[in-house]
């Protein structure tokens, strides 16, 4: 549909009509459950100070499936191990200190994403739409798909459920968690296979370009709204899964990538929390910047595993 052709006034019948159509109904499931997850996982990214990781490991995820498309390769193995790889990569350089955190970022990941694209330029397209992989598109969204993003999405909620804990403990105070016995690099190591699964996924809707968007958008508005962890997850979830949700409709009526719309649903939704909540929430916002130390959060879930009542690091953990 036109966007010059919009209706001024559109009934619920009107604008959930597409739900005969069977790429539609695939696509709003997908976007709405890949929207739930981003949110999700998005929670880590931003406590953690993750979010230039998070955008980086979606560019080189590009550069990955481009290539795996090219040689025949299963993409979701192919595209999903040169993210993981280009993630240790990252990890590899920022523990020997050879150059900054934000620096091996850039570096590895622009120039898998670079990669990626002179291969397109050199061998041309082929019956994949790569345009489509970087702005996100509702077409071709298949059950295959669907079944995917849950698989990843129920992964994702187990990493979360059994390991809530030490994952919470370990986001705001590493040193201690470490000490305490809490696995912290096998943890980092999940949390990053998670991340790397859920970008991998979630590109056919979202779009490589705009994944970080939703990474980072349901977590901030939901810690504009509450400074308890648990309730943070839940409407960083349920605020990914409404924009995903929205988002598709919008794009599909609108006539425009999903990508783009569901980012925009994201962002109104961000502007509308951001006035609403007003000093408080804007403060709240700002202590996620804290580049050390632990950010003013509802920490009472955290102690680590296997100590008493009484024991937690005083002035670190509420």
């Amino acid at each position: 549909m036109n966007p010059s052709a919009f209706p001024a006034e559109l009934s619920a019948l009107d604008l959930l009509g597409p739900l005969d159509l069977a790429f539609f109904r695939n696509a709003l499931i997908v976007a709405t459950i890949a929207g739930a997850l981003c949110g999700l996982v998005g929670v880590f990214v931003v406590l953690k100070g993750m979010s230039a990781i998070g955008h980086g490991l979606s560019h080189a995820i590009f550069g990955g499936f481009v290539a795996s498309t090219l040689l025949g390769v299963n993409v979701l193995l192919g595209a999903g191990a040169w993210g993981v790889a280009s993630a240790l990569m990252v990890g590899g350089v920022t523990r020997r200190r050879i150059i900054g955190s934000d620096a091996a970022i850039g570096v590895i990941t622009t120039a898998s994403f670079a990669l990626g694209l002179v291969l397109i330029a050199l061998f041309g397209r082929t019956a994949r739409n790569f345009e489509a992989v970087l702005f996100g598109s509702v077409l071709g969204v298949s059950r295959v798909d669907v079944a995917v993003v849950v698989a990843v999405a129920l992964f994702a909620v187990t990493v979360v459920v059994l390991h809530y804990r030490s994952l919470l403990f370990l986001t705001f105070d590493p040193e201690v968690a470490e000490v305490s016995g809490v696995p912290g690099a096998r943890l980092e190591a999940l949390l990053m296979l998670v991340l790397a699964a859920s970008i991998l996924v979630t590109m056919q809707v979202l779009g490589v370009t705009l994944v970080a968007a939703t990474l980072v958008i349901p977590s901030t508005v939901a810690r504009m709204l509450t400074s308890s962890f648990s309730r943070m997850l839940t409407l960083a979830t349920l605020i990914g899964a409404t924009s995903g949700f929205v988002g598709v409709v919008v794009s599909y009526h609108l006539d425009v990538q999903s990508g783009p719309a569901i980012v925009l649903v994201g962002a109104t939704l961000f502007t509308v929390v951001f006035l609403a909540t007003g000093r408080r929430g804007r403060m709240r916002v700002g202590q996620l910047a804290v580049a050390h130390g632990v950010p003013p959060i509802d920490l009472r879930e955290a102690r680590a595993p296997g100590r008493a009542r009484g024991d937690e690091s005083p002035g670190r953990v509420r």
